[in-house]
């Protein structure tokens, strides 16, 4: 998968019968299904069971299991509420009837209000920053086999860090982090519910990877187990997908072998488009 359109089609699932759709997984670096790819796919069997004039401005999810690749993923959706002005979803995915992700979405009408947000941080452009492939062709031969097998899977993004992580440095890094993103060949004239579903697949990125920096002199990919716990999203403004997304993240707390994290998405005009925060497992692996 390479293109934004084959990511489109991914997310995109079949409808079985009312409210309950049925979507597949791909292999994104991962033994276990992506998580972002669940999310995605969640919010878009949501979508298909609200009116069309309302668009998603909150979901809130858990993971339960980790996704089999080879098994189909079968959401069922409940209409909890359709109000006035919101809408309010619940999606349960479930692998072989036993479910591994819960998400609660709202939804509202378009509706004029009060307006602000928080300045995007001043951080290189991406023009003059590598991407994940040029790390990966320049330092290849001395990475991590674990580390080589994430950047190098096909994937319809490219990533570009502002902060270069050296993991054979042995030391602490602080705890943030700023990332481009960007969609490869992103279609034309895109939806809103289709925009919001491939920045619900992107929000998965980059979480993570920033709450283990601080303990980065020992622990990497290849000693820690890592799994996303929860993840949440609120959508503030339409994004740009033709251009580069900042993703900067910043890790307020770690402790019981979780690890928490928060940030903002901004387009490249400073727009914040959208805010993300998620708890994940990274326990030290004991051998």
């Amino acid at each position: 998968m390479k293109t934004t359109q084959e990511l489109i089609d991914l997310i995109t699932l079949r409808k079985l019968e009312e409210n309950l759709f049925e979507g597949e997984s791909s292999f994104m670096g991962s033994p276990n299904v992506f998580g972002g790819q669940v999310v995605s796919q969640a919010l878009h069997a949501a979508y298909q069971t609200v009116p069309t004039d309302r668009f998603c401005h909150s979901l809130h999810s858990y993971f339960i299991l980790p996704g089999d690749l080879e098994q189909p993923i079968l959401y069922d959706v409940a209409n909890l509420r359709d109000g006035g002005s919101f809408s309010t979803r619940v999606v349960t995915a479930k692998q072989n009837n036993v479910p591994i992700f819960v998400m609660a979405a709202s939804f509202q009408l378009k509706q004029e209000g009060y307006e602000h947000q928080e300045k995007m941080p001043i951080v290189t452009p991406p023009e003059e920053l590598m991407s994940w492939n040029d790390v990966a062709e320049q330092f290849g031969s001395v990475l991590p086999k674990s580390i080589m097998r994430f950047v190098l899977a096909e994937r319809p993004l490219d990533f570009k860090p502002v902060e270069f992580v050296n993991p054979f440095e042995k030391k602490d890094y602080e705890n943030f982090s700023n990332v481009w993103l960007t969609f490869n060949d992103v279609p034309d004239n895109l939806p809103l519910p289709i925009i919001q579903q491939l920045i619900a697949y992107s929000s998965d990125y980059n979480l993570l990877s920033t709450a283990i920096k601080p303990h980065a002199s020992k622990a990497h990919f290849g000693n820690t187990q890592m799994a996303s716990l929860d993840h949440s999203i609120w959508f503030h403004r339409t994004p740009n997908l033709h251009d580069w997304i900042l993703v900067n993240v910043e890790s307020p707390s770690a402790n019981d072998t979780r690890g928490f994290t928060r940030g903002n998405l901004f387009n490249r005009c400073g727009e914040m488009i959208c805010s993300v925060a998620q708890e994940g497992l990274i326990r030290p692996i004991v051998k």
